[in-house]
């Protein structure tokens, strides 16, 4: 992922931890991604949604069939954001999947 953008806002309706993230994986989140990503957002207490190219949508990140219903694509743009108990701890860790491209290894391109 590239184009990281933390933050922290406090108050009425807002998320207490967020992180904004493009998707530069060949394949975007598909099914096995997905599938790590909700189970480990399970994991948290709190509140986790995200939000696919700013669309103003924000789906429950804990819901396999949302996640995989948003068809986040290579070149996308998705926002997560946590409130409640552990938020920032949730985003850090999620963020932290991602940076680690959900530990699959990429096919090597030879040469000619």
């Amino acid at each position: 992922m590239t184009d990281k953008r933390h933050g922290v806002s406090f108050g009425a309706g807002s998320a207490d931890a967020f992180v904004e993230l493009q998707i530069t994986h060949g394949v975007g989140l598909h099914a096995r991604p997905s599938v790590t990503f909700t189970r480990l957002a399970k994991t948290f207490p709190c509140s986790i949604e995200i939000e696919v190219n700013r669309s103003g949508l924000w789906l429950n990140a804990k819901s396999i069939v949302k996640v995989m219903g948003a068809r986040i694509r290579k070149g996308s743009t998705l926002r997560i954001r946590a409130h409640g108990l552990r938020a920032h701890e949730a985003i850090s860790v999620l963020e932290a999947l991602f940076m680690t491209d959900f530990g699959e290894e990429r096919p090597h391109v030879r040469g000619a």
